[in-house]
Formats: structure tokens, sequence, C-alpha cells
């Protein structure tokens, strides 16, 4: 039987400083050093970009001087995906993974974090789903999470991002994820009313740790 991942509830990180976590934590699991973990974070505001084409860059709407004078900071990911915002609000997870053995399945890794996104809605009364041909979980054409990962040599970093009660505004900053046609979502919009952080990140818990323990 897997061994549950170590699961850390950070807080509020700066996006550097969880970037610069990961990178240790990946060296740490790939020596063997430490179990699989999971990070949970909130980010100040911050617009992260993919490794595909210029990243996501050419999907930012907003100038320099906007974003500057939102407090808002931009930073190569170094993951797959487009560009993307996070923000207080937002419940950003991080596990670091060994896939290895018997897990070596990019595609069925992706499908996997989905779930548990998928159950955590489902937990709070929300269908959501999968839509063909696109990461993330949506609720109708609306996306409620954003999932962009990382795996080399089947040690997995960075992961997803699950708004709870973000101030969507932001992402009129940015062509989310490049897909211009469907908007964004939160539990607290579609529920219509504040949704606890604390009580969000139990569920998820849970619900990895069904999925990966």
């Amino acid at each position: 039987m897997t061994a549950a991942p170590e699961i850390r509830r950070l807080g509020v990180v700066p996006y550097a400083e969880a970037l610069a976590l990961q990178r240790q934590l990946v060296e740490e699991r790939r020596h063997g050093r430490i179990g699989d973990v999971l990070l949970l974070v909130e980010h100040p505001h911050v617009l992260t970009l993919g490794v595909r084409g210029d990243g996501g860059r050419s999907h930012i709407l907003a100038t320099e001087d906007a974003l500057a004078s939102r407090g808002v900071e931009v930073y190569e990911a170094g993951r797959g995906g487009d560009i993307t915002y996070h923000g207080p609000g937002q419940l950003v997870g991080y596990p670091i993974l060994d896939l290895k053995p018997d897990r070596c399945d990019v595609h069925r890794y992706v499908r996997d974090l989905e779930e548990v996104l998928i159950r955590v809605a489902f937990d709070y009364g929300i269908t959501a789903e999968r839509v063909q041909g696109l990461t993330g979980v949506w609720v109708g054409p609306e996306k409620l999470a954003a999932i962009g990962v990382r795996i080399a040599r089947w040690i997995t970093s960075h992961g997803f991002a699950l708004n709870v009660s973000t101030d969507l505004d932001y992402f009129n900053l940015i062509v989310p994820c490049g897909i211009a046609d469907r908007g964004v979502t939160s539990l607290s919009r579609l529920l219509g009313h504040t949704v606890e952080r604390a009580d969000v990140e139990d569920r998820l818990i849970q619900r990895f740790t069904e999925i990966f323990g």
C-alpha cells in the first residue's frame, strides 16, 4: 500500500519562494530523502507563464504599468500550460510525488488531479467536469480549477489552482490559459456565499489522499 503523502499547509507564500521550495523538494524526493509531499499555499497576486511558445506572454492584456499598479508580478513557472493567475482566495496545490514504478502515465496523473478537484466540488453540491481537449475542471463554460504540471524523471511538481473566493476581476488582466471563449468561476460565486479556505483544504486533503494515498 502506498504511504499517504505528507501534507504541508503553508498559508501565504510568495511565488518565488514556493518555486524554490518545490525545486528543493523535488531533489530530496529524487534521492529518497523524503516521501511524497503535497504543499498547499496561497500566493500574493502573480501571473505565471508556461513553457509552451511564449509561455502565454502574448495573452497578457494589461500593460506593465497596470500590472505594477495592482501589485501583480509575472514569473516564468517552468510548467506545462499557458498563462494563469494566482492570488488571494485561491487554493494552490503542489504535489511532489514519485510516480515510479506504477503510475508512470502523464495523462493519468493529470486526470487524477482533475478527479480530486471534481470530488471537492461535489462535496459542495457542485457538478464539475472535464472538457474534452482542455485541461482543468469546469462548471459549464467556466473554469473552476486550473492544472499545470511539470514531471521530470517521474517526479512531479507544480500542480493545480482551485478558485475558492478569488477576486475573479484579476483574470481580466489575461486570456486565462489562452482560452478566449470561456470564463472563470469560484466556489464562492457558484454557491452565492463565502467558503472558508480551511474547510476547502480539509476536503481537498481527504480527496487527494483517496486518489494518491
